[in-house]
């Protein structure tokens, strides 16, 4: 299975999306938005910002959906 690195978030405040490359050796924890400057946190029983407001789950969850992340 290939491991999908780009992912489109998607600001929940202002709904500004933009395209980023997800880490492969790190949970991204923090993310602000460029447009409204909101500091963007998981949502309750996400690993990371990719998982609540991506396209796309990040590396270790695409990997092994069962185990989690980090």
């Amino acid at each position: 299975m290939e491991i999908i690195l780009e992912s489109t978030i998607t600001c929940p405040h202002c709904g500004h999306q933009k395209e980023e490359t997800m880490p492969t050796d790190a949970c991204q924890y923090f993310y602000e938005c460029e447009n409204c400057h909101q500091l963007l946190k998981p949502k309750a029983g996400d690993c990371c910002v990719y998982c609540s407001y991506g396209s796309v789950k990040c590396p270790p969850v695409q990997n092994d959906p069962n185990k989690g992340c980090c």
